[in-house]
């Protein structure tokens, strides 16, 4: 053997770690499939692993001009360019985060219509501002981390680059990711879950000499899959850790139980394989012995700092006008058919509304909604959603007619009443005058014979 991999320990494909494990419930943290982890496993990096993204920026020649390798970037804040040296390129060793700049780059704009705004910049900075824009290399969302390698490729250099690019530039960054709730974890028979809970090791279930578990799985995951090899796994593993010693099975072709109980009497191991277990917060032992071994688990690529997403405002699709998807694009959360059938439940009228209007494809609604806001005018009606107006349309390919009747004598939540004098509760002849903090004065409403005070609404008497 040459050398070792990341992946391999002496040759042998070494992906995970053999961890001890208690199939046992504990306090509903492991319901369906969900894994409780050990404290220790994070301290001692036991699943930590380095993750390294590429990213890439080509300089080419246009009839327009060439791109500009720089560290002078128009319009960049000081903050993004920090970690560039003087050619306009990230420092090896730099912590960078999204949004940062890799390395800078300027192209030329083409015979494009300036902006007002740009034309202001053209005035104030001279012509260079506008014959130049800014495309350099961000750190993408999510992609932060330690550069650890920088490579420049350049056609005067004899590398060999695609038609039309100069110079390439490849960054590599490092990311280091501790083992964290909401990770994806398996074992090697399919029996895969996600972090729950991470408990301190004087919480986790301890066995009579002290010794604490790594993991805690839920033993209602082995009986309705079938997957029974995990158990002789667990139980093999507690005898090669007793008797320190390795056992190599055949795929497809494992260890008989007869064999197990034999080495169980060589470990002195009970023949049930169970042991008896002690709550690490009670410090009171389990009702029942429970069944407790070496286990080989991995950590899987579907990590929770990749799925994990949120955003405030961001870049909306040109054709529907609703939020881009995904999280590289900064996009929004999608909010299918269940989720609406879960507020529902809950009667959640108010989010469901806003949610399917302002959040998502009502375009006058939601600049109105920001006026409003800004000026401190009252929230308007949200109007109706986008997806009605398509049920409609398809509802005309198949020539019927749908329309929409509001009734008019119905005041909707949030439209502004400027005018008590609209008010159709009391005639105009009634009122008076507004006193100075915007009611009506109604001291000479005894005097109509036909005045009925139960008929007005005196919440609706403020303007």
């Amino acid at each position: 053997m040459i050398c070792d991999g990341p992946s391999t320990d002496n040759g042998e494909l070494a992906l995970g770690k053999n961890v001890l494990v208690a199939f046992s419930t504990w306090y509903g943290y492991n319901y369906e499939d969900a894994i409780i982890i050990s404290e220790k496993l994070v301290k001692d990096d036991v699943f930590t692993s380095i993750h390294i993204q590429e990213q890439t920026i080509k300089f080419r020649s246009t009839k327009a001009g060439n791109d500009i390798l720089t560290a002078e970037i128009p319009n960049a804040s000081a903050k993004s360019r920090l970690h560039l040296d003087a050619n306009g390129i990230v420092i090896v060793g730099s912590e960078v985060d999204t949004g940062d700049i890799l390395v800078g780059r300027t192209s030329p704009k083409g015979e494009d219509n300036p902006t007002a705004e740009e034309k202001l910049m053209a005035a104030i900075w001279g012509k260079k501002a506008l014959a130049q824009k800014d495309t350099s290399l961000r750190v993408k969302n999510g992609e932060g981390g330690t550069v650890i390698d920088v490579q420049i490729l350049s056609r005067d250099q004899g590398d060999n680059l695609e038609e039309g690019v100069g110079m390439l530039i490849k960054i590599l960054i490092a990311q280091k990711r501790k083992i964290k709730v909401g990770d994806k974890m398996a074992g090697r028979h399919g029996n895969k879950g996600v972090v729950s809970v991470i408990l301190p090791v004087e919480d986790m279930p301890f066995l009579e000499d002290g010794t604490p578990v790594d993991i805690v799985l839920n033993p209602q995951g082995v009986p309705s899959r079938m997957n029974i090899g995990q158990v002789l796994e667990l139980h093999l593993g507690m005898v090669a850790k007793k008797l320190k010693t390795k056992f190599v099975t055949p795929v497809f072709d494992g260890i008989k139980i007869e064999t197990i109980k034999k080495l169980f009497d060589e470990a002195n191991i009970p023949e049930s394989g169970k042991f008896k277990l002690f709550d690490g917060i009670s410090g009171q032992a389990f009702e029942n012995p429970v069944s407790v071994g070496y286990m080989y688990m991995l950590k899987l690529l579907h990590m929770v700092d990749d799925k994990m997403h949120a955003r405030s405002i961001g870049p909306y699709s040109l054709t529907t006008q609703q939020p881009l998807g995904g999280k590289s694009q900064n996009g929004g959360q999608r909010f299918g058919e269940m989720e609406t059938w879960a507020l529902e439940s809950f009667g959640a009228t108010s989010v469901l509304s806003e949610l399917l209007t302002y959040k998502s494809d009502n375009i006058q609604g939601r600049n109105l909604l920001y006026n409003n806001i800004i000026s401190g005018g009252k929230i308007p009606s949200p109007g109706t959603p986008e997806s009605f107006n398509v049920l409609a349309y398809e509802l005309r390919g198949l020539l019927i007619k749908l329309e929409v009747h509001k009734n008019d004598q119905e005041n909707q939540e949030g439209e502004e009443i400027k005018d008590p004098l609209e008010l159709p509760e009391i005639p105009s002849n009634f009122i008076d005058e507004y006193n100075q903090d915007g009611r009506i004065e109604l001291n000479k409403l005894e005097e109509f014979a036909d005045f009925d005070e139960e008929n007005i609404d005196f919440d609706k008497l403020t303007r």
